[in-house]
């Protein structure tokens, strides 16, 4: 059927080419066709409308019949806005061919390199969550650049193309962690696979960013409860002369306050109902959940303390921080920066995050 219509719509089109253009066909051809333009052109919309197939159909076989003079005259329909707007663009382009150098192109700095580019693009596809700041100093963090983030948006809007289904791990990642999560097991609280409650404890150090440890505790957290998660997260640490804690009950059982008291360790509450009081943690937490929990599954209490350790060494060791100029928290001496001409890819928690290193 669409084929039977095909070829009538071409014999029509022979057809009206074989007649020649003038008298009353042309008149007739012409009235239609300006009709059509002023129903398209009645239409309420801000920007030129949208032609359907059929309106692009009917108006280039009327205009088979038109004079090729009178196709230029009743070809468009202008509103005053429109022809300032092209005057507006066409003195844009004028003085670009008079003052630009190079023939017309515009004026500017050449960019980074094209091994600069491959570096950043295949950063973006192997960790699609991260940002173009994110990109910019991890990337100046293993080569020892000086990019921006306005930089690497401009690459990334260039060359880089989104995988379909690109948003979450691979299924390669996903089966690791559930192989693991078989046998091997791992202070917000987290969902287990077979939705569990777990309450994880994470203790950072104010300063450096530094985590200093993750605690779980898979049933109901009470005083005794919160005090062994924080002996296990500071576990084999110094102590600190003062912590700082939110107004969440856990932190008001009289264990706990007699453990600080035996440990010689002053608190600070931070304001109530306010968590912009306490951003540094607050902010680790999301990134946890974000990073990690969101883009992975657990079975049992061993298995979310084995991936947390991991992430702890990630976060510590390789992952860049905004708050530290785009340094890790943990600055190593024997880390050299690698060669952008020469370097592999170093995957860590399991193939959630892959960085550049040192060939």
């Amino acid at each position: 059927m669409n084929g039977a219509l095909l070829l009538l719509f071409h014999l029509l089109t022979a057809l009206a080419k074989l007649i020649r253009p003038g008298g009353y066909r042309e008149l007739l051809a012409e009235n239609l066709l300006l009709k059509q333009q002023l129903i398209i052109h009645s239409r309420s919309r801000q920007r030129s409308p949208n032609l359907s197939t059929q309106e692009r159909t009917l108006l280039g076989f009327l205009s088979l019949f038109l004079k090729p003079r009178r196709i230029a005259r009743a070809a468009i329909i202008l509103q005053p806005s429109t022809l300032l707007r092209f005057h507006t663009a066409l003195v844009k382009r004028k003085y670009r061919q008079l003052y630009s150098p190079g023939g017309g192109r515009k004026p500017g700095p050449a960019g980074p390199s094209q091994t600069v580019i491959n570096a950043i693009v295949e950063m973006k596809q192997r960790n699609p969550r991260y940002g173009c700041p994110r990109i910019a100093q991890q990337i100046n963090l293993a080569f020892g650049l000086s990019l921006d983030k306005d930089s690497v948006r401009r690459v990334l809007a260039a060359h880089y193309k989104p995988y379909p289904g690109s948003g979450g791990p691979s299924w390669l990642t996903t089966l690791g962690h559930t192989k693991d999560s078989l046998w091997s097991i791992d202070l917000f609280r987290a969902e287990s696979i077979t939705l569990r409650s777990h309450w994880i404890m994470v203790v950072m150090d104010q300063y450096t960013r530094r985590i200093i440890g993750f605690s779980v505790h898979a049933c109901a957290a009470d005083g005794p409860a919160v005090c062994r998660m924080f002996n296990e997260a500071t576990c084999g640490q110094d102590w600190p002369s003062r912590v700082s804690t939110d107004n969440d009950p856990l932190f008001q059982y009289r264990q706990w306050k007699a453990n600080l008291r035996v440990l010689e360790i002053e608190e600070i509450k931070s304001v109530p109902y306010t968590p912009t009081s306490h951003p540094f943690v607050e902010r680790l937490i999301g990134s946890v959940r974000r990073e990690l929990l969101d883009q992975t599954l657990f079975w049992t209490e061993t298995d979310l303390e084995n991936k947390l350790r991991a992430y702890m060494q990630y976060y510590n060791k390789y992952r860049c921080h905004s708050s530290r100029g785009g340094t890790t928290p943990v600055e190593s001496a024997d880390v050299k920066a690698a060669d952008i001409a020469h370097y592999h890819w170093e995957k860590h928690c399991r193939g959630l995050f892959q960085l550049p290193t040192a060939a």
